[in-house]
């Protein structure tokens, strides 16, 4: 496998993605995904230039990943190719329960997203960013599971090059994926931590020095007070918790919060059709990412983020494979 990226001319790029670009083995088909890959893949269709830092193995599934960067117009550039480890695959077994059918999630280990190459991360970021830092890092916790690519990714954070630039974390908790001192080691990075109800919970039950004790319940004062806790202890800018179907929760160091909460949804176009949720938090964060370093009012950044993640609910998967569908979302 050749990588191609050197013989393109390349963009200037203005953020960085880094982690897992990886293949979802369904047992009727193979669908190209991971949570970075999903983020990077939206953001350039969204008008953005991100730079995706991977590693993916020297075999077909790492073909099926490097074809998805040039589809979806990404560069090259920062993956990484693995002659010994395989691209990253989770196995996806069906379950036969006694009411349906359910999907089982099996993340293999030893992937090539898991060797993660520092020096090459370091030597690529110093090229690309001489001057002026990237506008913004993202990364997430799934890819600091080996400590290959965990320390490629606290290399990049710490970087001189990249001094400046906002770091937002997308926690995207997967089971026995991430340890509570990764989780506490990465908010500790955060300037901007998006994450569920559910993993909210988790940060405030297991990763803060004294236990949140309340209940974390859905109003804003719970919200609030949970995040308020969570931003003391680890300085970071703002907490965004995605609510599912009730839409999002923001709050920042200035006490400001903005929140769908008691508001009516705005109504979906004529003839869409709840397809799946897979990749909507994804889409979420893209769409965020690209509004804010637009430096779009926040109110509208939300509100656009939340509509564009249920967007991709009406899709099958986590991005649109016509890439028409992102034109008016473009930014």
């Amino acid at each position: 496998m050749r990588n191609e990226s050197t013989t393109l001319s390349t963009p200037n790029f203005n953020l960085i993605v880094f982690g897992e670009a990886l293949i979802d083995d369904f047992p009727e088909e193979s669908v190209i995904g991971g949570a970075p890959f999903n983020v990077a893949r939206s953001l350039a269709q969204l008008g953005a230039q991100p730079l995706m830092l991977t590693r993916i193995g020297d075999d077909p599934h790492g073909s099926l990943i490097q074809a998805e960067f040039a589809r979806t117009g990404l560069s090259t550039l920062g993956m990484q190719v693995d002659q010994q480890h395989p691209s990253g695959r989770v196995a996806v077994h069906m379950e036969h329960g006694a009411d349906a059918s359910q999907h089982r999630f099996e993340i293999l280990p030893m992937q090539a997203y898991d060797f993660i190459d520092a020096k090459q991360v370091l030597h690529l970021v110093q090229q690309r960013f001489p001057e002026d830092a990237p506008d913004l890092i993202y990364f997430g916790s799934m890819i600091q599971r080996s400590a290959a690519s965990r320390e490629a990714l606290f290399a990049l954070l710490e970087a001189d090059c990249c001094e400046g630039a906002t770091k937002f974390l997308d926690l995207n908790l997967r089971d026995g994926q991430a340890s509570v001192e990764t989780i506490q080691a990465s908010l500790n990075y955060a300037d901007i931590v998006k994450l569920n109800e559910d993993e909210l919970r988790f940060v405030a039950k297991h990763a803060l020095d004294e236990p949140y004790g309340a209940e974390i319940s859905l109003g804003n004062e719970s919200l609030r007070a949970a995040c308020l806790a969570l931003m003391q202890q680890y300085m970071m800018q703002a907490v965004i918790v995605t609510l599912g179907e009730q839409g999002y929760f923001y709050f920042d160091a200035d006490h400001q919060i903005v929140t769908s909460l008691g508001r009516t949804m705005p109504s979906m176009p004529e003839g869409w059709v709840l397809r799946d949720t897979v990749g909507a938090g994804d889409a979420f964060s893209a769409s965020f990412i690209r509004g804010w370093q637009q430096n779009q009012d926040l109110q509208t950044v939300l509100e656009r983020a939340n509509q564009f993640a249920r967007a991709v609910c009406g899709v099958r998967g986590a991005v649109a494979p016509d890439l028409n569908f992102y034109t008016p979302w473009r930014v």
